[in-house]
């Protein structure tokens, strides 16, 4: 079986049983409130993650680990985000969502995926998503440990991104 179609079949089996899930809950009020849906919602985007990553393994399909990781890393800070009652954080939270695809792209790679690089870019991915976060996370103060010097950021980041641009091709 060709990658692209134990995707597409991982993807309808996650989907049926999302489906599923969601119409039993339908059917039997009561499962809300043992679950404590309200509180717990969240955890049903990590499990699709995780539904994804175990799908992955199990028709060898490593490129699968990028969707599982953006789920997974979504659903996690939905989950801290709905605990904390924070919700005011995705004005810079939401800079962490290329640094989920970056892991995503980190264990499709050393899971074996065909595509080369994966690693690298995964890991350039998580940089600047990390970068990102800070300066967004700094300028809008919810990050004071950095206090008024967030700028550095940006000059470290362009740092990184000229000597990239130059030792690149070599």
């Amino acid at each position: 079986m060709k990658p692209y179609q134990k995707s597409r079949i991982t993807i309808g089996v996650i989907l049926l049983l999302a489906g599923i899930w969601l119409l039993a809950m339908m059917v039997f009020p009561e499962l809300k409130q043992i679950i404590q849906i309200e509180a717990t919602w969240p955890l049903i985007i990590v499990a699709a993650g995780g539904l994804f990553f175990i799908f992955g393994l199990i028709f060898a399909t490593p490129n699968l680990m990028i969707p599982a990781c953006i789920l997974g890393g979504i659903g996690g800070l939905l989950y801290w985000q709905n605990l904390t009652g924070n919700w005011q954080s995705w004005a810079y939270a939401w800079t962490l969502i290329p640094g989920f695809s970056g892991m995503g792209e980190v264990l499709a790679g050393l899971f074996g995926s065909p595509e080369h690089k994966h690693v690298s870019k995964g890991l350039w991915q998580v940089f600047v998503s990390l970068v990102l976060f800070l300066i967004f996370g700094s300028f809008l103060g919810h990050i004071t440990w950095l206090g008024s010097f967030w700028p550095l950021l940006l000059v470290v980041a362009g740092v990184f991104m000229v000597i990239r641009g130059i030792f690149r091709n070599r």
